[in-house]
């Protein structure tokens, strides 16, 4: 009998988990992850936190040392895209012109940097993040001080790379379309808090402008606002979202929509072919419908789920999405989902001005989303609220003496 292989498109963080957890589940058949990146698998966080600030080597990012690969007897192969899908003879064909067959396959393909399409785009001086050759690239850029930095987007890369510039003693301008930064990903009232944050710290933010175009000649000079202004500029970092890679999903014939649409098993609508990570658009049990979600946990997690599903092992991925990240001295722990239209109030218990507090999102009642900022160890109690479903008490809520697991 030949033996049996799994493919695994995308040399990323679900790629790789997913690959060890194949080997951990005891699957003894071939394993062929591919990458188009030359470095091999990596986790994407320290890119705008540790990496950046040039606290973290560049080897942290890494999810397994190089000889990982050789003894789990995963064929990496590196610098090479998979250019077609072909389900109906299980084969992936890559850019070379080689054929590999799988049994099963795994889509991990990620997500690429939205561009700004606007007059002055192709100057010298714009910066994407997304990969660790990007960081490398902003990192020489804004770590001599000094400079004028522009961010395009009140994101979560947005604002990790505006604190990035400040550490390293620049000049930054915010520019953000929305009334506060990460306001589709918190909603005004906490969005206001990070808003404060950051001009405390000395940011300039731009809110409710965007970016019309970039003067220079050759290098970028100034960026021009949907308002008319024009801000001095040595340096532009935009990070303005992200768009799932579906191409090999879609040229394969599979259901897409925002992500490749998977079932609470990872499943796509082709029987033999999963994805996990930032391009799976999953439908979520607990939630009741698809969410495609594009942070660390996610990947990590999907991707060991993706492995068991590929082995026949009952699967329902119904992880609460997560996320962290760290400002200055701001430490924080999201858990849930708190864009606006998702909830009715919001409720704190702490000391909101003096950044140890926790936020909940609630929605009829029911706690729907949850921050810890520098609370630690809380987590697993605002995750368990979250599932419960159940309408909590808003004042015992509200109480730092109530233990949060009193209050299920």
């Amino acid at each position: 009998m030949p033996e049996e292989t799994i493919v695994i498109v995308g040399a990323s963080l679900a790629g790789a988990k997913a690959a060890e957890t194949l080997r951990e589940e005891g699957y003894r058949g071939r394993v062929v992850l591919i990458g188009e990146e030359v470095e091999r698998p990596y986790e994407r966080p320290p890119l705008s936190k540790g990496f950046l600030l040039g606290q973290e080597p560049r080897e942290k990012a890494h999810v397994h040392d190089r000889e990982w690969y050789e003894h789990n007897r995963v064929e990496l192969r590196l610098g090479t895209a998979a250019t077609a899908v072909d389900p109906s003879r299980h084969r992936v064909t890559l850019a070379g012109g080689e054929e590999i067959g799988y049994d099963r396959l795994l889509l991990a393909t990620g997500a690429s940097p939205r561009r700004l399409e606007v007059p002055g785009s192709r100057l010298q001086g714009l910066y994407y993040l997304r990969s660790l050759a990007d960081a490398a690239a902003l990192r020489e850029a804004i770590a001599p001080g000094g400079r004028r930095v522009v961010v395009a987007g009140a994101g979560w890369i947005g604002l990790e790379t505006a604190a990035a510039a400040r550490a390293y003693g620049n000049e930054v301008t915010v520019i953000e379309p929305e009334p506060t930064p990460l306001h589709a990903a918190l909603g005004p009232e906490v969005g206001g808090l990070f808003a404060d944050l950051h001009r405390r710290h000395g940011v300039v933010l731009r809110l409710d402008e965007g970016v019309a175009g970039f003067w220079g000649a050759g290098q970028v000079s100034a960026v021009v606002t949907s308002g008319g202004a024009e801000i001095p500029a040595d340096v532009v970092i935009v990070g303005i979202g992200v768009r799932p890679n579906t191409a090999p999903a879609e040229r394969a014939g599979l259901e897409v929509s925002d992500g490749v649409l998977v079932d609470q098993s990872l499943r796509t609508s082709d029987p033999d072919i999963f994805a996990a990570g930032d391009v799976a658009a999953a439908y979520h049990p607990l939630l009741g419908r698809r969410l495609r979600v594009e942070h660390w946990a996610n990947a990590r997690d999907g991707g060991a789920a993706a492995a068991r599903a590929m082995l026949g092992r009952e699967v329902s991925y119904d992880r609460i999405p997560y996320f962290f990240t760290d400002q200055y001295e701001l430490g924080m722990e999201l858990s849930g989902v708190a864009a606006p239209g998702e909830y009715d109030e919001v409720v704190y218990r702490g000391d909101v001005a003096g950044l140890e507090f926790m936020a909940f999102w609630l929605s009829g009642g029911r706690v729907v989303a949850g921050m810890n900022v520098n609370v630690w160890d809380v987590a697993p109690d605002v995750q368990a609220l979250i599932r419960s479903g159940e309408p909590v008490d808003r004042a015992r809520l509200a109480d730092p003496k109530t233990p949060l697991a009193d209050l299920l």
